[in-house]
């Protein structure tokens, strides 16, 4: 097995947002904002080379929306999600699988492009077989007020008109290694729905791809929550539990939003689970 980081592009957001109810004198010391309030962020997906399996583990915004939509986000850096796939050796038609954590905009936006005549929407990776689960499929077919911006019907619809799309089942073991994907799953609600945690054994290293249960390493302490988690305390439970195995079973933690911080470590201090150490890709990949 091989581990390849793919840089989907860089972005902005609110940092308010980002942080919920903590203060930005707080969470300014590690996430300094802009003159616009606005935070760096990632879009780092993970490439699973695994025998004759390419498995990618979300796609990015995509290029498909709008200038004005972008302009939202404020996308820096010349990162672009197949270009990165290039770099590495890959075409988005080598990808046999497309493992979507949640399907947010942000995360699977880059799973369907615009057909060539640009008259519609079409699965980016032909030959991939696409994973979600029926509980989060559900929540975001069918969005709830406050979600319905983050769940954009043309980033999702065609990949279950399209015929590649199947469902993962829901279990309670991160350990336990999903059927045909060969790494575990923790399900998560605080955020969204049954959003997915990939746990992978690399060599003699557990690498967890974090999503948005810890977006940056200035989310570590627990009540620094996103305002964008339509269950925040449901988050506060299922982030402490994570935090104390990650720190137990020193878990590399690879940060998907964390534009500066790509992998972390952590460990337990007498203020609760802290920071230890730092890694850039080249370290552990």
């Amino acid at each position: 097995m091989k581990l390849h980081a793919i840089e989907a592009g860089n972005f902005k957001l609110d940092g308010g947002a980002m942080f919920g109810v903590v203060p930005k004198v707080l969470w300014n010391k590690t996430n300094p904002a802009d003159a616009n309030n606005q935070i760096d962020l990632a879009a780092r997906c993970l490439l699973i080379e695994d025998g004759n399996r390419l498995i990618l583990i979300d796609t990015g915004m995509g290029n498909k929306q709008s200038d004005k939509f972008f302009g939202f986000y404020n996308m820096w850096g010349d990162f672009d999600l197949q270009r990165s796939l290039k770099e590495k050796g890959f075409s988005k038609d080598d990808i046999t699988d497309v493992f979507l954590t949640h399907l947010h905009f942000d995360h699977c936006g880059g799973a369907v492009s615009w057909n060539d005549s640009q008259t519609g929407y079409e699965p980016t990776f032909k030959n991939a077989t696409y994973w979600s689960n029926e509980n989060h499929w559900d929540w975001a077919t069918k969005p709830n007020p406050r979600e319905k911006a983050s769940f954009l019907s043309e980033n999702i619809l065609p990949l279950q008109e399209s015929g590649q799309l199947k469902f993962v089942q829901p279990n309670s073991n991160p350990n336990e290694i999903v059927s045909d994907l060969n790494f575990g799953v923790l399900f998560v609600d605080g955020h969204t729905e049954k959003q997915m945690i990939p746990h992978i054994k690399y060599q003699d290293k557990t690498i967890v791809f974090c999503a948005d249960l810890l977006p940056t390493a200035g989310h570590i302490p627990l009540p620094y929550v996103m305002g964008y988690d339509t269950r925040p305390l449901l988050t506060l439970g299922e982030k402490e539990q994570f935090l104390k195995n990650a720190a137990a079973n020193n878990y590399y933690l690879y940060l998907e939003h964390d534009a500066h911080n790509p992998i972390i470590t952590l460990q337990e201090t007498e203020k609760g689970v802290r920071l230890n150490e730092v890694f850039s890709i080249n370290d552990i990949l």
